[in-house]
């Protein structure tokens, strides 16, 4: 019990981490996801005027007639393309994703993604590079060949001569 007390208090601490951290730095609205088992919820917050601009979720019929499921990407997928849906009619071009406690990986990032793909602006998604792979290591025994030295106990090759027209 104890152990579900902390996990509790550390979501909340992130909650509120990355929620004050946005409306911090950012004079756009947020578009604030929360996400259950079942289904998954999106709405654009206008925190100066308090007020909510436009929602959609897995519970409302036109994603319900399309997905019968609500817990996975498929719907997050949707419910991310009607919200921008449902933005750019009210007039709203620009938001910043607050993902609250959840990473942004799985549902969460498919619902961000389509709602990039359907043009609503969240900014640069950001991609990240592979490390470069390291060159391949000679298998036990062997040595790596050095260019341009001849191997020992080979003798190096012989050199042809030029044989000139008089």
């Amino acid at each position: 019990m104890k152990h579900e007390i902390h996990i509790g208090r550390q979501r909340r601490r992130r909650r509120l981490r990355v929620r004050n951290h946005l409306k911090r730095h950012l004079t756009r609205p947020r578009l604030s996801v929360f996400r259950s088992h079942k289904h998954i919820y999106a709405q654009i917050v206008d925190d100066d005027a308090g007020r909510t601009l436009a929602a959609a979720s897995t519970q409302d019929k036109q994603v319900r007639a399309e997905i019968g499921y609500g817990g996975n990407i498929a719907a997050a997928t949707a419910v991310g393309r009607i919200i921008a849906q449902r933005a750019l009619q009210a007039g709203v071009k620009q938001v910043a994703l607050d993902r609250r406690e959840y990473r942004y990986h799985g549902r969460v990032a498919a619902l961000a993604d389509a709602a990039r793909d359907a043009g609503l602006d969240l900014g640069a998604k950001r991609v990240v590079e592979a490390p470069p792979e390291p060159e391949a290591k000679p298998a036990k025994g062997e040595k790596k060949k050095k260019e341009g030295k001849p191997q020992a106990g080979k003798p190096p090759a012989k050199k042809e001569k030029k044989v000139s027209a008089e």
